[in-house]
């Protein structure tokens, strides 16, 4: 605070005392903040001179240079504020706790901003050709006093650490592949597990440990990208074409079992024709033969009827029902004339001589 306004603040009081004045409280008020600013200035100074504040994603790693324990202390400091002794007798090196990211790359700006980069891994494939592979690490720092005591502090964990490590490992796994087998994804991926591992059984000893090699992207030269592109239309072309011929085998073979299908549904067809036909010529044949069986019994009924009629006209009183019609006929005779003497005369009043002319009687009177 400025001599300004501490002269405010003791005019402010004075005012509010009324008449009374005290002429040291200026000298009094500027004393007491010059003993309040030194104490928070030797307060300030004191804490960052006997105390270190440690980031949560940092671990702390304490040497001290006197003492009986000097060096490189063993414990390791997390997250808070640690007491070291002031002007180099101790001191905190930080190493960073979360996971650390290391690009190989041509193209830095299609990395990560907080990522190291570093030059592409330039690898001679099995047949003799180089290709230049993006490959990403993550690791970190699994054993903090490790990586101080044998790699060094700050960003040596990376200089000498992981990436004098990291091409070399990419070239003995991924230099094994030919220069069409880098297409092939799983193989691609089983290289780069191979690595991963090389690179823990070297970076676990100092306290490093890899949790991913992933290849991002590879490059050719063009002239052999040219060769890999146009070999591979070729196979693609011979696969297309075993294809085809494979389509035009299975097509010819639906046609045939279609075909086949057709000819065993014509002959199941004609064979329920031939049995409609046959079943109908039964039906015929058996309604002809219950017609004719039925026509028969009507005409032998027919004829039992005439014969028994016939049998009844010849028993006991057919002469008088003949007599009896032939009265009916002579009903509509207004005038008949027959020879009523000899042996042909009719007598219509005699009726014996009648049923004898007619046959109905015989002569004997029967």
């Amino acid at each position: 605070m400025d001599e300004d306004s501490r002269n405010k603040i003791a005019s402010y009081i004075n005012e509010r005392m009324g008449r009374f004045r005290f002429p040291s409280l200026n000298l009094r008020l500027t004393r007491a903040w010059k003993f309040l600013i030194i104490g928070v200035v030797l307060v300030f100074f004191g804490f960052n001179l006997f105390f270190v504040y440690i980031q949560p994603d940092e671990y702390g790693i304490k040497v001290a240079r006197i003492g009986i324990n000097r060096g490189v202390q063993k414990k390791i400091h997390q997250a808070g504020i640690a007491f070291v002794l002031p002007f180099g007798l101790q001191q905190i090196y930080r190493l960073p706790k979360g996971i650390q990211v290391l690009e190989l790359t041509n193209f830095p700006e299609t990395a990560s901003g907080a990522a190291r980069k570093d030059r592409a891994a330039h690898i001679q494939t099995s047949d003799g050709f180089f290709v230049d592979v993006d490959v990403s690490f993550l690791y970190h720092v699994k054993d903090p006093y490790l990586v101080f005591t044998t790699i060094g502090p700050g960003t040596l964990f990376e200089d000498n650490g992981i990436i004098p490590k990291a091409e070399p490992a990419l070239k003995e796994t991924l230099g094994k592949l030919t220069t069409e087998e880098f297409y092939n994804s799983p193989m691609r991926v089983r290289k780069t597990e191979e690595a991963k591992q090389r690179l823990n059984s070297e970076l676990n000893l100092k306290g490093l440990e890899v949790d991913q090699v992933l290849v991002r992207y590879f490059i050719y030269s063009k002239e052999i990208q040219k060769n890999i592109e146009e070999k591979k239309l070729q196979d693609q072309m011979v696969f297309t074409n075993q294809a085809a011929a494979r389509a035009a085998k299975e097509e010819a073979e639906l046609k045939k079992i279609v075909q086949e299908g057709m000819v065993i549904a014509a002959v199941e067809i004609e064979k329920g024709k031939a049995y409609v036909t046959r079943k109908i010529a039964e039906k015929d044949l058996y309604v002809r033969k219950k017609k004719a069986e039925a026509d028969l019994l009507v005409k032998l009924a027919e004829a039992e009827r005439v014969r028994l009629k016939n049998e009844a006209l010849k028993g006991i009183g057919s002469e008088r029902m003949v007599g009896l019609k032939m009265a009916d006929v002579y009903k509509g005779l207004e005038m008949i004339i027959l020879p009523s003497d000899g042996p042909v005369g009719v007598n219509p009043l005699n009726l014996d001589n009648a049923l004898q002319l007619f046959d109905v009687r015989k002569g004997d009177g029967k």
